[in-house]
């Protein structure tokens, strides 16, 4: 699995009506872009699309989805939270999925303005507790709150029927140029690119253990996140153990201000 590039879209989870796919990375890797992963959720032909991704991106994402589905039939577009690398094309999906559902915290809606979103009839405010999505076959996806995680206002999606948790910035890695995997095979060398963006990113560890109280009692065969790698089997559960004990953020703060 672990040979895998990326370049090409992957089924992570699929029967006669339901599909979870990773959409395929860039051929090459860019200089100085932070790297993204993108997911679609296919469900009796209609489109979920997850944290799409910035401007710089559309055209590949675009084409990826146009290879699976028609982009008109794109039902819902989920956003986990509202950095640039999750939200800025947003003016583009809307005008391409002229039907799509916009998901996304209330706290980020009053900012969609600042991307070029002024009609927020398509638009819904997903709530701090979280929220549903009902699917055309009966599937519903769980809105999991996930808040400072790194964002104020931060969501993950949990596909029930598939088993996968898309976790956003959870589970983010950075790899080295020219290093990247989709799966997570050696678990213990996959922490050391993961663990400097998380003791900076995440508020603390009594954020990280009251997340993992939610998903821990959910059935959860892959972890999908938003950067880096996704996680598999056994390496679900080595994930969540590793972040039971990190200790990050306000845990950290002499070493993030200096003492």
């Amino acid at each position: 699995m672990q040979g895998l590039s990326g370049t090409e879209s992957v089924n992570l989870y699929e029967d006669s009506k339901h599909k979870f796919i990773f959409l395929a990375w860039e051929e090459r890797e860019e200089e100085g872009i932070v790297q993204t992963n993108q997911y679609l959720i296919l469900d009796d032909g209609d489109g979920v699309l997850i944290d799409p991704g910035g401007a710089h991106v559309f055209s590949r994402v675009l084409a990826n989805i146009s290879e699976l589905i028609e982009p008109a039939k794109i039902k819902y577009i989920f956003f986990s939270h509202q950095d640039p690398d999750v939200t800025s094309g947003i003016t583009l999906w809307l005008s391409i999925a002229e039907n799509a559902r916009i998901y996304i915290s209330g706290l980020w809606t009053r900012f969609l303005p600042h991307f070029g979103v002024y009609d927020q009839r398509r638009v819904t405010a997903i709530p701090d507790r979280g929220d549903k999505i009902r699917l055309s076959s009966g599937t519903e996806l769980e809105i999991i709150p996930a808040h400072y995680l790194h964002s104020t206002g931060n969501f993950n999606i949990y596909d029930p029927r598939a088993k996968i948790l898309f976790s956003g910035d959870i589970g983010a890695a950075i790899f080295d140029r020219g290093k990247r995997y989709l799966f997570v095979d050696d678990f213990n060398s996959h922490v050391k690119i993961m663990e400097g963006f998380h003791r900076r990113y995440i508020a603390s560890n009594a954020v990280l253990r009251k997340w993992l109280s939610i998903v821990e009692k959910k059935e959860i065969d892959i972890v999908a996140p938003q950067h880096g790698a996704i996680f598999k089997g056994e390496n679900v559960k080595k994930f969540f153990n590793w972040l039971r004990d990190l200790r990050c953020g306000i845990d950290v703060l002499d070493d993030i201000y200096g003492r």
